[in-house]
């Protein structure tokens, strides 16, 4: 039986994560679940799962009295709220390991208390590994856990490497379905609306990475994801255009084979194999059928009306504290986008401008981190307020 605290459990990964987790009683246990203000889902995944610990981490009057509503529903699991709420179950909850699906640098505390205090991460929340990769991973070898990718495109790398131990990648290729905005030209982009950019082709996913995905910053983060993972230089790194959606990652090595990992475009998939590995659990995915599948296409991203992946390289290339500032400058400016205050193609020069104003120093702690993300939110936000 493995325990699970599940961070960010109402969001849509978390939602994926305790479909799964219903699904394998005799093996899961949901021990700590956590998410942001969401009560009325909460209940029902407490109603569902049973967990010992519940964090509601957002402090309002409404959610606390919702809270103690909760409380006296389901009085064998112990409530906690807030920011420390959050930081003490991470700490101190009775779980083996955290599935971090928390959105945004947000993530990176509970992350990090969850290494402190011993336990191993399967991670949904690319954005602790951009923002403090090299922290992280330190951390994690030093202690001897394990951190394994929830991502699809990681998922796959993770498993087209299970079995070349000792052969390093040639190169990893990530595969990008290009988004809601594939074949569009820089001028086109400028006009589209927030509801266009919420329309993914392909996934199911939260409203901030869906935008990343329709200006590929997505991919981008990803790439810095990789290397932080797999211990790999920005040109071992390449991204590949692949509308369907069915091929999620490949590994080249240096005899020429190339390893795929295939499967339909549902994360249940990652989810299940990041918390069963090295077996594999049904999911309830859906079976890929090659006679009616249809062709498989590829293509090179257009990186003059997507300049994300190449500013996302550029920060991994510089290193220190260039993919913080990239991080957080794009979580501000996808917010704004969202609010409608900025236009989407402002994401992307707000990013470049952001990284082109970063005076470069280490960064030594998480704290650190963190006192350069809201440095750089607060920057971004004012210059375009």
């Amino acid at each position: 039986m493995k325990r699970v605290a599940l961070f960010g459990s109402t969001g849509s990964i978390g939602t994926q994560a305790a479909d799964i987790i219903a699904r394998h009683p005799d093996r899961l246990k949901a021990a700590v679940l956590a998410c942001g203000s969401d009560v009325e889902s909460l209940a029902r995944q407490i109603a569902l799962l049973g967990p010992e610990m519940a964090v509601v981490a957002a402090e309002s009057r409404e959610t606390g009295a919702a809270v103690a509503e909760l409380a006296g529903r389901f009085p064998k699991t112990r409530f906690l709220t807030g920011q420390e709420g959050l930081l003490t179950a991470a700490a101190q909850g009775d779980y083996d390991v955290m599935l971090n699906a928390v959105s945004g640098v947000s993530g990176l505390r509970p992350a990090w208390a969850a290494l402190k205090s011993g336990r191993s991460l399967a991670m949904a929340n690319k954005e602790t590994l951009v923002a403090a990769g090299e922290l992280v991973m330190a951390e994690a070898a030093r202690r001897g856990l394990e951190i394994t990718p929830v991502d699809s495109e990681h998922s796959a790398i993770f498993q087209a490497l299970r079995g070349n131990e000792g052969n390093r990648p040639r190169k990893i290729i990530l595969t990008a379905s290009g988004g809601p905005f594939r074949g569009y030209n820089k001028e086109m982009l400028r006009t589209v609306t927030p509801e266009q950019a919420l329309a993914h082709p392909n996934w199911s996913m939260g409203r901030k990475i869906t935008v990343d995905s329709a200006t590929m910053m997505n991919k981008g983060l990803e790439i810095i994801e990789a290397a932080r993972l797999f211990g790999l230089e920005a040109d071992r790194l390449e991204t590949v255009v692949h509308p369907q959606s069915v091929i999620h990652s490949m590994v080249e090595f240096e005899d020429g084979a190339v390893m795929a990992q295939l499967g339909a475009p549902d994360m249940r998939a990652p989810i299940a194999y990041a918390l069963s590995c090295p077996e594999r659990w049904e999911t309830g995915v859906a079976r890929l059928d090659f006679r009616t599948l249809g062709a498989l296409t590829f293509e090179a991203p257009d990186e003059e009306a997507f300049p994300c992946l190449r500013l996302a390289r550029e920060a991994l290339t510089m290193g220190g504290g260039y993919p913080t500032v990239l991080n957080a400058a794009n979580e501000a400016l996808a917010l704004m986008f969202l609010e409608g205050r900025i236009g989407f193609t402002d994401i992307q020069e707000g990013v470049a401008r952001a990284l082109d104003g970063f005076k470069p120093f280490a960064l030594h702690d998480v704290e650190e981190v963190l006192e350069l993300d809201a440095r750089v939110k607060k920057e971004v936000k004012g210059s375009l307020s």
